[in-house]
């Protein structure tokens, strides 16, 4: 007799899918702003305020894209056909990187954003349905974190690819192993349809859903006309035209949310009027926690001692997962010569830097001679952490949460999403105390610093993320759940456009402690704010969680 399986033939196809699909999707966030800053070796030459600003827009839209593209998998296209349609237009967004050419840039960026769209959340919705059938449906909390830890195995090694082929060949070699992975994510999906063939289900319109006519006609097609009329505004009134477009173009969706909650009967304004409440907290948290692709990638390449002990230099070298640079005067560049300001007395900014910016702020007992070199890690390394705490931490905080429940003590939903933004808060506090040991910048800060407040942010991150899904599928009208799953995708969208803007503003601060005490602050007051209505959030909850 044949051992029934613990899981669905299905999960190792599309735990493999998905974590090939985060694999390139990580690889290009991880090197995306040292791309478009870099100046000697193909990149573009930006500003930190303008790469800042199109990274922002660029997760903003990504995670904007997937409200439209799981309600047309619902409702027309099936989930499998609108997987593989992302994934290739993601394929395709990846390698047109590649190409130097400002036109093809930022339409492979609009590819991302699209195919993302199609694949992001209908591979979640695929996962869920093979789990319905009745051997395996209380194994479905088990076999989403199992998916999970394909999404961050896929970012954890994702930057050693990007590190070893951007110093051997270039960027562009980075960008087209990305297009590989995800086409091999793509042709793995394809192999295993016949596990999840039976699982693809549409979901055509039921009484009391908004027809999918009806909200482009009063969602979108405002947003879009808005935003485009924004953009062409002479000048810009947030600082960039696209922060103008997208701001613009979330407010007639915002606006539409927000007469969900005045139309709504009595009987489902408190769930909803709850679920707005945790979207416009959960903003702030995306706005920090995305920074890691901005201002924390800033810090590591410039602030960060990454030079490579001599015990594990050779080693590394032969991995090709380090950067070689040169200690000459004559290599600095307009864009590196604006790494660390000095003010004369008279307050006015004097750069009179004359070495490497990696120089710049090295210890006098670690400065090489001139004309010698030194060999660091390279700086995407640095985001492949936060993936190793999650896949590191998550059963932990999974053990934590069981023994808590065993005892009747376990947090309602809310309250781990309040002490989620807590927790959060306290990340930013790692990185004060690095720019005090470091004396603001003058001396490089030990990579430990980063490393903690990376962790501290994951526990914060598995306390909030995943309980914010969990919450919307518990708490939504039924008739309504994939227009309040939007509503929680646009709350992420939001924030990762404000880290973007928050971002941008790096250089303004003569004080570095001051940048990350105003993240402190922003995120205190989130949970502040949160804790304050957490007796009325419980009791919702209780009330109506499914």
């Amino acid at each position: 007799m044949q051992t029934p399986r613990k899981h669905p033939a299905a999960l190792p196809f599309l735990f493999l899918s998905e974590m090939w699909e985060r694999f390139g999707f990580y690889l290009i966030l991880g090197i995306f702003q040292l791309y478009l800053t870099d100046t000697a070796k193909g990149g573009w030459g930006m500003d930190r305020a303008t790469a800042a600003d199109i990274f922002g827009t660029f997760i903003a839209f990504v995670y904007l894209t997937p409200f439209l593209g799981g309600l047309l998998a619902d409702r027309k296209l099936g989930y499998s056909k609108s997987i593989i349609i992302g994934g290739i237009l993601m394929g395709i967004g990846y390698i047109g990187l590649a190409v130097h050419n400002l036109t093809v840039f930022y339409l492979s960026l609009a590819l991302i954003c699209i195919g993302n769209g199609f694949f992001k959340p209908n591979i979640s919705t695929l996962l869920g349905n093979v789990y319905n059938d009745d051997n395996y449906r209380s194994r479905k909390d088990t076999g989403y974190n199992i998916f999970y830890m394909g999404i961050n195995i896929g970012a954890f090694i994702c930057n050693f690819f990007a590190a070893f082929l951007r110093n051997t060949i270039g960027w562009g070699a980075a960008f087209i192993a990305a297009g590989i992975g995800m086409f091999l994510g793509v042709l793995i999906f394809v192999i295993g349809m016949k596990h999840y063939r039976h699982a693809d289900v549409r979901k055509p319109e039921q009484a009391g859903d908004m027809p999918l006519s009806r909200i482009f006609s009063v969602v979108f097609l405002p947003a879009i006309v808005v935003g485009l009329g924004a953009w062409f505004i002479p000048g810009n009134i947030f600082g960039s035209d696209s922060t103008d477009a997208f701001i613009f173009a979330c407010i007639p969706i915002l606006f539409f949310f927000v007469s969900l909650l005045v139309k709504a009967d009595s009987k489902d304004r408190k769930p909803i009027a709850a679920l707005l409440a945790i979207f416009a907290v959960s903003i702030v948290f995306w706005a920090v926690f995305k920074q890691n692709g901005t201002a924390l990638t800033t810090w590591a390449q410039y602030y960060t001692d990454r030079e490579i002990p001599a015990v594990i230099e050779q080693p590394a070298q032969q991995l090709y997962l380090v950067e070689t640079i040169q200690n000459r005067p004559d290599s600095v560049t307009a864009f590196d010569s604006e790494f660390r300001v000095i003010r004369d007395d008279a307050g006015k900014p004097v750069k009179v830097w004359d070495k490497v910016p990696y120089f710049k702020n090295i210890a006098p007992e670690k400065m090489p001679a001139e004309g010698s070199t030194i060999h660091l890690y390279n700086t995407e390394l640095f985001q492949s952490i936060n993936p190793f705490f999650v896949i590191t931490l998550t059963p932990l905080i999974v053990a934590f949460f069981a023994l808590l429940r065993r005892r009747n003590r376990e947090p309602s939903t809310p309250s781990k999403i309040a002490w989620g933004l807590l927790i959060s808060a306290l990340s930013t506090l790692m990185m004060v105390g690095a720019v005090y040991v470091s004396t603001n910048g003058a001396v490089k800060a030990s990579p430990w610093w980063l490393i903690g407040c990376y962790g501290v942010i994951t526990v914060g991150e598995l306390f909030l993320s995943p309980m914010g899904l969990s919450l919307v599928s518990k708490l939504s009208p039924a008739r309504i759940t994939s227009l309040m799953m939007g509503g929680w995708f646009l709350a992420t969208s939001i924030g990762n456009k404000l880290s973007g803007i928050l971002a941008t503003l790096w250089d303004t601060y003569d004080n570095k402690a001051n940048y990350f005490l105003v993240n402190c602050l922003l995120l205190g007051s989130a949970a502040a704010l949160i804790f304050l209505m957490l007796r009325w959030l419980n009791r919702i909850f209780k009330e109506y969680a499914k």
